[in-house]
């Protein structure tokens, strides 16, 4: 199958899944955090290029991952099949939970479909996705996760988890509390605020109980 990038990537059609980095580690983040998952990091965005000369115009300009080329661990050109093998390869042989797999990225969706996730469920792992919610989801996904971006159309408006980067100029958390998401997650923005925007963050979750504090365990506890 050919694949084809949305937007900027539009002109560039893909005999192959581009992939940044696959590792094994805990899920630090939302409502699976601290569960076992192989992270499965695609190429690509449609908010950012990931140059540091562009950040100043992203969408996302707080984006601390690293999602260009395919030079990380495991990082390279697949197919379906070959992909979802991979993936497999990862999960410990011991493992008696069910087999997890995050797909994230930059933005997973741009090249996410129905053959991997097929692909991907022959091998045994239930599947999440971590979107930006500006490109609507294949059929299939067993966890999906939107974090909206300010400035960015927000397709995808239904989902399992709705996790905000909290604050954001020009969007606020009132605009998706009757989204049909079955959790709502602040998360405090990183950087030289990151105090001031936690404070901020767990005011505001107790103050509108829908929402709950999501932090980033992996950063204060080392996990990769």
């Amino acid at each position: 199958m050919v694949h084809t990038f949305v937007g900027r990537y539009r002109e560039l059609p893909l005999m192959h899944y581009l992939v940044k980095e696959i590792y094994y580690t805990l899920q630090g983040e939302g409502a699976h955090s601290g569960r076992p998952a192989v992270f499965l990091r695609f190429a690509g965005c449609n908010l950012w290029s990931g140059r540091e000369e562009d950040r100043a115009h992203a969408r996302c300009p707080f984006c601390d991952t690293d999602f260009r080329g395919t030079d990380g661990p495991g990082g390279g050109k697949y197919t379906a099949s070959e992909l979802a093998r991979q993936v497999a390869s990862m999960w410990p042989r011991s493992g008696k939970g069910r087999p997890y797999v995050v797909c994230t990225g930059g933005e997973p969706l741009l090249q996410v479909d129905a053959e991997l996730v097929d692909a991907l469920h022959r091998e045994g792992f239930e599947i999440g996705v971590e979107t930006n919610g500006t490109i609507a989801a294949p059929d299939g996904i067993d966890w999906l996760c939107v974090s909206p971006k300010s400035g960015a159309e927000l397709i995808q408006i239904s989902g399992d988890e709705l996790k905000l980067v909290f604050p954001q100029d020009g969007l606020s958390p009132e605009e998706f509390e009757e989204m049909a998401f079955g959790h709502f997650f602040l998360q405090p923005m990183d950087g030289p605020e990151r105090e001031a925007n936690t404070k901020a963050a767990i005011t505001y979750c107790m103050e509108h109980p829908q929402w709950h504090l999501s932090l980033q365990t992996h950063k204060w506890t080392g996990i990769p």
